[in-house]
């Protein structure tokens, strides 16, 4: 299975974890504890780790042409919900 995974550096992890999980629950199957979260997408899933100050994300698909996409999506929703704050988000895969 293709995986994605990028470090982010920030003081605010659990809340934007919180906060995507808030957003994406609505419309997509969500779990969410304390300082994990996962996001089930039709083409693949988004785990979330938040640990002291950063907040470590992977994505895993079934297809290598999703991973992009995945990615793509996460990183704008994720730039979108720190508000202010700068995230320097680079995927390795």
């Amino acid at each position: 299975m293709p995986l994605s995974r990028a470090e982010i550096a920030t003081p605010s992890a659990e809340r934007l974890i919180n906060r995507l999980c808030k957003h994406w629950a609505h419309k997509l199957e969500v779990e969410q504890s304390d300082q994990q979260g996962k996001i089930s997408f039709a083409t693949g899933t988004c785990l979330m780790l938040a640990e002291p100050d950063k907040l470590v994300v992977a994505i895993e698909t079934l297809e290598e042409e999703h991973l992009d996409e995945l990615e793509g999506v996460v990183e704008r929703h994720l730039i979108r919900m720190a508000g202010d704050e700068e995230l320097a988000i680079v995927w390795e895969n």
